[in-house]
């Protein structure tokens, strides 16, 4: 496999975990309701399948971002493995309703513009290397 289909493939991989886990945390906070020291509020949570989707979203993007790890330059993976709040902003706009600030939007496109920016870099510098 070509490192760069490497780096796509698993930086997608790494997005769809990322997006399971911090969706999953939403859905189980909302449906486990209010925090109360009970046991009935706790074994509620315990319960809540949405507590798993995100304990899998978690394992899941920790294996991939340690497999990343072994091959991807530190600055750019680092930068990409943050893309993962893009999704997660536009499902909370679409399925929980909720508004996104101009500077949210800023933000998203800065760290767009940051990925973007590392991965040029990144790449003329392996070209560098090749010659």
């Amino acid at each position: 496999m070509k490192t760069r289909d490497f780096y796509v493939i698993g930086f997608g991989v790494l997005l769809v975990f990322d997006t399971l886990m911090q969706v999953s945390v939403k859905l189980a906070s909302k449906q486990a309701g209010a925090f109360a020291m009970k046991l009935e509020w706790l074994l509620n949570v315990l319960h809540n399948p949405w507590l798993y989707g995100a304990a899998a979203g978690y394992l899941g993007a920790f294996v991939v971002w340690m497999t990343l790890l072994k091959r991807a330059p530190i600055g750019p993976a680092f930068a990409a493995s943050h893309m993962g709040l893009i999704p997660v902003m536009a499902i909370s706009v679409i399925y929980f309703g909720e508004h996104l600030s101009a500077m949210q939007v800023i933000g998203v496109l800065c760290i767009t513009l940051g990925i973007v920016a590392l991965s040029l870099s990144e790449a003329k510098n392996e070209v560098k290397h090749e010659v």
